[in-house]
């Protein structure tokens, strides 16, 4: 149902730096990059697969984080969320939240919280 979610920054160079490094701790990779200025960056697994855009703001204004807006990523395992959330702060995310388990055990909700360096706040989640 979802094709591509983007999110904007003010140092591309410092995104895609960041981009590359936690993507390519759960398989995904650069798919697509604009050429003009704004290089706006598509990562995913694979062509037809969601994806997420990562580019300056297409009016020229300044990039901020929504307040309440997240990207959630699943995980295969919960030992890939520890891996994500790792890599997140490895490369300058704010941690947001450890690993763990959130709401009742038995719902099997295990994540993890952080903010890239624009602010955008991503989860990294394993179900079951």
């Amino acid at each position: 149902m979802i094709g591509y979610a983007t999110l904007g920054t003010n140092d591309i160079d410092r995104a895609l730096t960041f981009y590359d490094g936690l993507f390519a701790a759960v398989g995904g990779k650069r798919l697509m990059q604009m050429p003009d200025e704004r290089k706006l960056t598509f990562y995913g697994t694979g062509r037809g697969t969601p994806m997420l855009g990562i580019g300056k703001p297409y009016d020229g204004g300044t990039a901020s984080a929504g307040n309440g807006t997240m990207i959630a990523m699943a995980m295969d395992d919960r030992a890939r969320v520890d891996a994500v959330h790792a890599k997140a702060m490895e490369l300058g995310a704010a941690d947001e939240g450890a690993p763990g388990v959130r709401g009742p055990a038995e719902m099997g909700f295990y994540g993890a919280y952080f903010r890239d360096p624009d602010g955008n706040k991503f989860c990294a989640y394993k179900m079951g």
